[in-house]
């Protein structure tokens, strides 16, 4: 791979940067296979160097290889691609009626296969955002892998003892036999550039997650492919089946998930009931009307989020399964994703559920419940461009036997984001989106404001946010010009404006749901990219988010419940 000459760049460089991998993305996706290290590869490769994501650290030094960022997309990549040669995206084309064992990244539920010891497949169902996602991550990957290359040669080009060494180490950790992790980390920090310590920490933290292979493994692997293909001539490859090419932005897959659930509704006479949708987790809801009965009189005294807590702790996945068990039984009903949209979703029966065992934190009208019997329908996060494929197939009529309109009352989104301005944890209540690198922009009335979270105990600020392409191609000199520039952005996300488009094209243009259907928006920041130590790539938010989590929930359904 040739080298770059790195420079500082300002707002309007780092834009035209993001412009350039969008085109050289589409363009590759079109044609239908590319060499990362080819001269396709390098368009994608520069474009990224010159932009220097904030989540992807140290991505322009030639030497030292930024860790963080490999871990954070690792967790999103599926297990052991570092290992693969061959790497094909693909549409839902039956593998998972196969015998293929599907291996998923937690982080963002796709569907994947190894197909033999070099070739991987990646089921891409969620729309290009999906696409551009992991065509990123994998750029990046590459990047790094070069520079494991670089420090595993001498100035000869002969193959360092270290590497060597690196070598034996990873063929007894897949023996299991025992080795000294001391000499194996020194060994390790001479190809990686990087110190002893940061080396050791950085092992742990691989170490801690499921969803990846330790970090011997990984650095070996991408070292010995990047060597392979210099020496060998054996190059690495990515390409894209016909039928994804075909299918892509065609709402193939979001017709099937939205057909399910009004299915759902319409067998059990609930469509022309009033229903508030929400996009949020699977959790927050069903456990702010339930938990409190479901575990009983040794919990009668903590808040929901205290309860909360106490679930989301690995070891009480016992309570867990009593909280789920016990909604079902009043009033919640689970439909299960089938259509590769990896989208699930919770239906409550506000008419089946003891209110008199109800959390006292909440503010209902059982008056108003008994009467219009409303329906809470809550769907799990979607990501980027996938947003408008989900809700705009959702608000449409049911089409059986005669077409049927859902009565929708309100739509909330709550999401984690970004934030420009404030701390990790804290509340943002956007009144527009932004659609990042388009004219296109989504001005809207939040019924949420500031004033509904006072004494709550977490800040909140309302403004307008920008809806980005990609939170992995985020650089500071774009986010600093949306926060400071008259735009006053302030916080990011990759959903809203996607969201937006569709509720206004069913709303006002198509007239599928009322005109005047009620929006409620809220995120709490997941990071703050304009601080070092604060990107995605530093870690999760853990308990830090539980807080926010529960108070927007518990807001969202006092406003459901009282309407």
């Amino acid at each position: 791979m040739k080298s770059y000459t790195i420079q500082k760049n300002d707002d309007q460089g780092a834009r035209a940067a993001i412009e350039r991998l969008y085109i050289a993305m589409r363009h590759l996706f079109i044609r239908g296979s590319y060499k990362p290290t080819g001269l396709s590869g390098e368009a994608l490769i520069e474009a990224l160097m010159t932009l220097q994501p904030e989540i992807y650290g140290l991505i322009a030094n030639p030497e030292r290889v930024e860790l963080d960022g490999l871990l954070y997309i690792f967790k999103r990549l599926p297990k052991g691609i570092e290992q693969s040669r061959y790497i094909k995206l693909i549409s839902r084309e039956g593998f998972e009626k196969s015998q293929f064992e599907p291996i998923v990244a937690t982080a963002r539920r796709r569907n994947c296969y190894r197909i033999d010891d070099e070739q991987m497949f990646i089921e891409m169902t969620r729309g290009r955002s999906d696409i551009y996602d992991i065509l990123t991550h994998l750029t990046f990957m590459f990047i790094e892998s070069q520079k494991i290359l670089r420090n595993s040669l001498d100035q000869k080009g002969d193959v360092r003892r270290e590497w060597e060494m690196l070598k034996i180490i990873v063929e007894k950790e897949q023996r299991g036999e025992e080795f000294n992790k001391e000499v194996a980390f020194t060994y390790l920090s001479t190809i990686l550039a990087r110190t002893f310590d940061e080396t050791a920490k950085a092992y742990q933290l691989f170490q801690k997650s499921s969803d990846v292979n330790s970090l011997f493994h990984i650095v070996y692997w991408l070292g010995q492919r990047a060597m392979e293909e210099q020496k060998e001539g054996k190059d690495r490859e990515i390409t894209f089946s016909n039928a994804l090419r075909d299918k892509i932005g065609h709402h193939i897959y979001g017709e099937i998930w939205a057909n399910k659930i009004k299915e759902f509704l319409f067998e059990n006479d609930l469509i022309h009931r009033p229903l508030h949708i929400i996009s949020a987790n699977l959790h927050s809801v069903m456990n702010s009307l339930y938990a409190k009965a479901a575990l009983g009189n040794e919990y009668e005294s903590l808040r929901v989020e205290e309860i909360a807590k106490q679930l989301s702790l690995s070891e009480n996945h016992t309570l867990e399964h009593k909280v789920q068990t016990y909604a079902s039984r009043h009033g919640m009903s689970q439909i299960e994703d089938e259509s590769g949209m990896n989208i699930s979703v919770q239906l409550f029966d506000t008419a089946l559920i003891n209110w008199d065992k109800v959390s006292a934190e909440l503010n209902f009208d059982t008056d108003y419940i008994e009467i219009e019997k409303p329906v809470i329908f809550v769907m799990d996060y979607a990501f980027g461009e996938q947003a408008f494929e989900l809700m705009d197939e959702l608000l449409k009529p049911y089409e059986h036997p005669d077409p049927t309109p859902l009565n929708v009352q309100s739509i909330a989104i709550m999401g984690k984001a970004g934030i420009l301005e404030g701390d990790k944890g804290d509340i943002m209540l956007p009144y527009a989106h932004i659609f990042e690198g388009t004219a296109d922009n989504y001005p809207f009335e939040n019924d949420l404001c500031v004033e509904d979270f006072e004494g709550s105990g977490v800040p909140a600020r309302a403004g307008a946010m920008v809806s980005v392409l990609g939170t992995s191609l985020q650089n500071r000199d774009i986010l600093r010009f949306f926060h400071g520039s008259s735009w006053k952005v302030i916080g990011l996300e990759m959903e809203g404006a996607h969201y937006q488009k569709a509720i206004q094209a069913a709303a006002k243009i198509r007239k599928n749901i009322n005109s005047n259907v009620i929006v409620r928006y809220a995120y709490y920041a997941s990071d703050n990219p304009l601080l070092s130590g604060q990107t995605l790539a530093s870690g999760s938010l853990g308990l830090v988010g539980v807080r926010p989590t529960y108070v927007i929930t518990v807001k969202l359904l006092d406003k459901i419940l009282s309407s």
